[in-house]
C-alpha cells in the first residue's frame, strides 16, 4: 500500500485512468478504485497535506478494525504473557478460561489479534518464543575484570561467563580465568546449581571450548561438553553462525551483567578469583531482583513463577570434568596418557582407543565399550598395569616377543643383544621395556648398523643401560671415541667409591 499517494497523484493530478494507472504501477484496477473511493468517502483531496506520510494516509484510507466495543472486559495482558511461557499453554486455552468467566468479552480472532498487538508494544524487533525450562543460554562478557595477585602485583583478567534462561530472563554470572574448556564446563554445572535444575537446551554461542566446527545445520560438539550434556539429560543447539538473534536472550544478559555488575565494580580493586566472585553473586541477586521496566515483577520472580517448576532435577553428584583423547595401542598393550602408561587388554595391540581422563581416574574405550580403568598415575615413566591384561603366551596374542627382540638386536651385533636383554630385565615386567627396544630398532633406520653397535658397547662399558644414553652417542658421535683402559692417577680411597670388581660382573659379557 506504499502506492497509495502515487495513485491519488495519477488520478487527480495528471488526470490518468484507472485502467491507465493500475497499468503504471502494476497494481489491479479493483485497488485503484478502491483507494480512490475510500479517499472520496474520507474527504482527503488532492495535494494532500504536506505533513501527511504514507503511513498516516494508509491508516486514514485502511484502518485497522477495533474489533469489540471497549466496554468488553480487557484481560490482563501480562498474565496471559506469562501464562503463554509455561508448558502446554496455548491462547486458545487463555481464550476459553478468559470467556468462562467473561461471556460478553471479545471473541478469539480479537482475543488473539489484541495480545498481539499489546506484545508488539514490548520490543520493536519480535523474538524467538522461549518456553519454561527450555532452554539456556550461554557466552562470555567481552570485558573483563581486573584481579590484583597481592604477592606480585601483578594483573590478571579474568573472564566474565554468562546463562540466562529463555522464560524468565534469570541470569548467572561468574567471573573465571580463562575460557578454556574446563572453565566453560565449570561454569555450566555451577550455573544449574544457581538454578537449582537443569533446562532441556544449551544454547552456547560457537566457542572453541564447546563446538569443534560450526556449522549452521550440523555444528560438531566437543566430547567433553556433548557428554556433560548427557550427564544432566539436556542436549545442546548452538546458535547458528551470523544469527545474532539465536542468542538475543544471552546477549542481552550479557549486555545488562556489563552495565549493572562489571560497570558498578570498575573502581574495585580484587586480590583473588573468590573475592571477585563474591561481589558479582551480590550483583546478580540485586539485578534479578531489578523490577520489569515494561512488565510486572522481576526476572526472580518470574523465574520461581514460570522457569523453576519446569527445569528438570539436578543430579547427585555433580559432573566430573573429563578430558578425551585418541591413542594406538602399542606392543607393550599400554597407552601412553602425558607421560604416562596404562594397561589395556593385550588383543587390543595395534587398536585405536579413545582415553577418557579425569583428575583420579583413566578410562580406556574401544568402540564404545570400556575396556581398562586405571587410578591416574602420578609420575611421568610410570607404569600403571593390570594384571589381568598380561598375556599367558606373547607368541598366542602379539608378533614382537623379548624373544624376537633379542634376536633382533643379536643381528646388529652382540653387543646391541645384550643391550636389549639389559633393558628388558631392568623392568618389573619385560614389555615396559618394548618401547625402549623399538626406540632401539628405529635407531637402526637412521645410523649404521656398526654404529649402533658400537654405541651399545660403549653404553654397557658405562653402565648406561637406556635408550637415551644410545641417541646421545650417535647423535653426537661419541661411539667413535676411544675409552682410556689405563688410568695413570689411583683413584683417591673413599667409602663411596667403588672399587674395579664391583664392575667386573657387568663386564664379562661385553664383546670387544
Amino acid at each position: 500500500m506504499h502506492k497509495i499517494h502515487e495513485v491519488l497523484r495519477l488520478y487527480h493530478q495528471s488526470q490518468m485512468s484507472e485502467r491507465a494507472i493500475a497499468s503504471s504501477l502494476m497494481l489491479s484496477r479493483a485497488t485503484i478504485g478502491k483507494i480512490i473511493r475510500r479517499a472520496d468517502e474520507a474527504g482527503i483531496t488532492w495535494p494532500l497535506p504536506d505533513d501527511m506520510t504514507e503511513s498516516q494516509l494508509e491508516r486514514a484510507l485502511f484502518p485497522r478494525p477495533q474489533g469489540r466495543p471497549k466496554n468488553c472486559f480487557e484481560p490482563n495482558w501480562n498474565e496471559i504473557h506469562m501464562e503463554m511461557r509455561k508448558k502446554g499453554v496455548t491462547l486458545q486455552l487463555l481464550w476459553m478460561e478468559y470467556k468462562e468467566q467473561h461471556p460478553d468479552g471479545y471473541q478469539h480472532t480479537q482475543f488473539c489479534e489484541r495480545y498481539r498487538l499489546w506484545k508488539k508494544s514490548l520490543q520493536v524487533t519480535m523474538r524467538h518464543e522461549h518456553r519454561a525450562g527450555e532452554k539456556m543460554f550461554v557466552d562470555y562478557a567481552g570485558p573483563t575484570a581486573r584481579v590484583i595477585d597481592p604477592e606480585t602485583g601483578e594483573i590478571q583478567e579474568a573472564q566474565i561467563f554468562v546463562a540466562t534462561l529463555g522464560a524468565s530472563s534469570y541470569t548467572y554470572v561468574e567471573a573465571q580465568w580463562s575460557q578454556n574448556l574446563e572453565s566453560f564446563i565449570q561454569g555450566h554445572v555451577h550455573a544449574f546449581e544457581f538454578f537449582g535444575g537443569v533446562p532441556k537446551l544449551l544454547v552456547p554461542d560457537n566457542l572453541k571450548s564447546g563446538v569443534n566446527k560450526s556449522d549452521r545445520y550440523e555444528p560438531t560438539l566437543n566430547r567433553t561438553y556433548f557428554e556433560m550434556a548427557s550427564y544432566y539429560g539436556c542436549a545442546v543447539l548452538p546458535a547458528r553462525p551470523r544469527k545474532p538473534r539465536d542468542k538475543a536472550k544471552v546477549e542481552a544478559a550479557v549486555l545488562l551483567a556489563e552495565r549493572w555488575i562489571l560497570a558498578v565494580l570498575r573502581k574495585r580493586t580484587f586480590f583473588s578469583l573468590d573475592e571477585l566472585n563474591v561481589a558479582i553473586r551480590e550483583l546478580v541477586i540485586r539485578l534479578n531482583e531489578k523490577p520489569f521496566q515494561k512488565l510486572e515483577g522481576s526476572r526472580k520472580s518470574l523465574f520461581e513463577a514460570v522457569d523453576k517448576p519446569a527445569l528438570q532435577p539436578l543430579r547427585e553428584t555433580p559432573y566430573e570434568f573429563a578430558t578425551w583423547r585418541t591413542a594406538r595401542v602399542n606392543i607393550d598393550y599400554h597407552v601412553a596418557v602425558q607421560g604416562t602408561y596404562y594397561s589395556v587388554p593385550y588383543p587390543l595391540v595395534g587398536q585405536e582407543v579413545g582415553v577418557r581422563c579425569t583428575q583420579r581416574v583413566i578410562e580406556i574405550f574401544h568402540k564404545g565399550n570400556r575396556v581398562a580403568s586405571h587410578v591416574r598415575g602420578t609420575a611421568k615413566g610410570q607404569f600403571v598395569t593390570d594384571s589381568a591384561h598380561r598375556p599367558r603366551s606373547h607368541q598366542a596374542h602379539a608378533e614382537w616377543t623379548p624373544s624376537r627382540l633379542i634376536n633382533w638386536g643379536n643381528s646388529i651385533g652382540p653387543n646391541t643383544g645384550i643391550l636389549v636383554s639389559r633393558i628388558l630385565d631392568s623392568k618389573r615386567h619385560p614389555e615396559q621395556g618394548y618401547r625402549s627396544c623399538l626406540g632401539l630398532l628405529s635407531l637402526s633406520k637412521q645410523y649404521s648398523g656398526q654404529r649402533l653397535e658400537r654405541a651399545a658397547e660403549k653404553a654397557l662399558l658405562a653402565n648406561t643401560i637406556s635408550l637415551a644414553s644410545v641417541k646421545t652417542m650417535l647423535k653426537k658421535g661419541m661411539e667413535q671415541l676411544t675409552l682410556p683402559l689405563h688410568i695413570d692417577n689411583p683413584t683417591p680411597m673413599h667409602s663411596n667409591v667403588r672399587g674395579a670388581a664391583y664392575y667386573q660382573s657387568s663386564k664379562q659379557n661385553i664383546v670387544h
